[in-house]
């Protein structure tokens, strides 16, 4: 299996398992899940874009920053919650809002989740 089918597999898998977490009344799995699936589609939607994948969360940051902010936004906005959520009880507004982001992700992508 090659690395983009590989990151839509998993991207699909985490957003799956974060549906059933979020059904599941498990806000802070949903989080991590959700996140997880986000950043699958960011490494996928650059590899679309440079045939490269970034090996680290921060040289994705500066990747996505550097090229595309609007991405880099929804990254900055949510990546803070994916840390909190091994410390912090996260509440399912917060769930819905990066499974949100994971969604516009899927679209650039052109992926479909479901």
């Amino acid at each position: 299996m090659n690395k983009e089918n590989i990151l839509i597999k998993t991207a699909k898998e985490y957003f799956e398992s974060g549906n059933e977490s979020l059904k599941k009344e498990r806000y802070n799995s949903a989080v991590i899940l959700f996140f997880k699936s986000l950043v699958a589609l960011t490494d996928l939607y650059i590899m679309q874009k440079t045939g490269e994948t970034p090996s680290s969360h921060s040289k994705r940051f500066r990747i996505i920053e550097k090229k595309w902010p609007k991405i880099y936004d929804i990254l900055d906005k949510d990546f803070p919650f994916y840390q909190k959520s091994y410390i912090q009880i996260m509440p399912k507004e917060l769930a819905e809002v990066i499974k949100k982001d994971v969604n516009t992700m899927a679209k650039k992508t052109k992926i479909k989740l479901q």
